[in-house]
């Protein structure tokens, strides 16, 4: 068996799927530890014995096919990887280990369609307080239904790819006429994203109780937002600008049947939701959140420490709501959490609300300050969940901020 530290985010529990350059070839893959197996390898040295799957299915660009094959192939995908280096069969069938710095990872997926859901009661209350009516900080719909919009795909990146500060028109706060710059609130949004693995038709619902057969995996995602763009263009219709110009996603997705073991009953809903949305059995799952800022000169300082399991609407709910109407859904794509808040500062998953809207700056080991994103600061986002010595993480979701072009 291949030595794993303790850890690693990549046991063999884990076993999560990417797409990752090769020896200059897309190749669907997996990670053990600090090492990468290249998936179509192991299927020309008979390592899938048994399982139906077309020809070049692990030689394309993104996951998609192989998702749409099911996860009665998926899973005995996954199952096959932990059994043969659960023992030295990988090393009798001579499978090579690619260190996984020398992997140039993709993004794992090609996403048709992309949206971003509202979905933590503490970050809709913060943002409510700081900008509405402390008193009714949440809207009169919000605890009846999951609030999402239908962002962008096309700029969803992979990690470590840079995001370029975004320009758009800002109110200044002394006058009643927009100015046109580079926003000067950027701020990451915590979030983490769950892949479609199987297609519905259009008229075609999802319920609570099937949800599940449709959600693939999970991922980390950072939806970055310009805080200032933002408040002045999203009266009546929602986010636009301040939203479409980049979101950073993990390149690893984490199978639901790796993080079963991690299953947590989530927030009580009150008052009753409507029956579609009702729903049996543990619906959250406990996986430890943190988000670290790095300066240029590689100064970091953790800013949150949050959990998913604290999400008021979750997964199986979202994706009810999403087809309730009959919106068809398509393998690979994406539904993002919404930032993900705590009930303390130190677990709110947003500058916004850690600086409460600048008030508070947050203090770092250089003796600078942070209110919202400077240039050339890093971003990293990390998530693991741990129960019983066993442990299956998501690894580094990380992009470096470039100055306006």
């Amino acid at each position: 068996m291949i030595s794993i530290s303790p850890l690693s985010d990549f046991s063999i529990h884990n076993i999560p799927f990417g797409c990752g350059l090769i020896n200059g070839n897309f190749r669907a893959c997996t990670r053990i530890g600090d090492f990468v197996i290249d998936l179509e390898e192991c299927r020309n040295k008979n390592v899938f014995e048994g399982l139906q799957m077309p020809d070049g299915i692990f030689m394309q660009k993104n996951l998609n096919d192989f998702i749409a094959l099911g996860k009665s192939i998926t899973s005995g995908v996954r199952k096959k990887i932990i059994a043969l280096f659960s023992s030295n069969l990988w090393s009798d069938k001579n499978i090579t280990l690619h260190p996984e710095s020398e992997v140039k990872m993709a993004l794992p997926v090609s996403i048709g369609d992309y949206t971003d859901f509202y979905s933590s009661r503490e970050h809709a209350t913060n943002v409510g307080i700081m900008f509405r009516d402390p008193q009714n900080a949440l809207l009169p719909n919000w605890l009846h239904l999951p609030v999402g919009y239908h962002g962008r795909a096309s700029s969803i990146c992979v990690a470590d790819t840079p995001v370029i500060r975004p320009k758009g028109q800002i109110l200044p706060a002394t006058s009643e006429v927009p100015v046109f710059g580079p926003t000067q609130q950027l701020d990451f949004e915590l979030e983490m994203g769950f892949v479609i693995g199987k297609n519905t038709g259009l008229g075609q619902s999802v319920s609570t109780k099937d949800a599940e057969d449709y959600i693939f995996g999970m991922v980390l995602f950072n939806d970055w937002s310009a805080r200032d763009i933002q408040k002045w263009e999203y009266v009546p219709l929602g986010p636009f600008l301040a939203k479409n110009f980049a979101s950073t996603m993990s390149p690893w997705i984490v199978t639901m049947e790796a993080l079963e073991p991690f299953r947590v009953d989530g927030p009580v809903q009150t008052p009753q939701v409507l029956p579609y949305l009702q729903f049996e059995g543990a619906k959250n799952y406990n996986i430890e959140l943190t988000v670290d800022i790095c300066t240029s000169g590689g100064v970091s300082q953790q800013v949150s420490h949050s959990n998913f399991r604290y999400m008021y609407w979750n997964m199986c709910q979202q994706l009810a709501h999403h087809t309730v109407n009959g919106c068809n859904i398509r393998v690979g794509d994406l539904m993002a959490s919404g930032t993900i808040s705590g009930p303390t500062p130190d677990s709110y998953g947003s500058m916004l609300e850690i600086a409460w809207k600048g008030t508070k700056p947050v203090s770092m080991p250089d003796g600078t300050e942070r209110k919202f994103i400077q240039d050339h600061d890093t971003v990293t986002i990390r998530g693991w969940a741990e129960h019983d010595g066993v442990r299956v993480g998501f690894g580094e979701c990380s992009a470096k901020v470039l100055p306006a072009e």
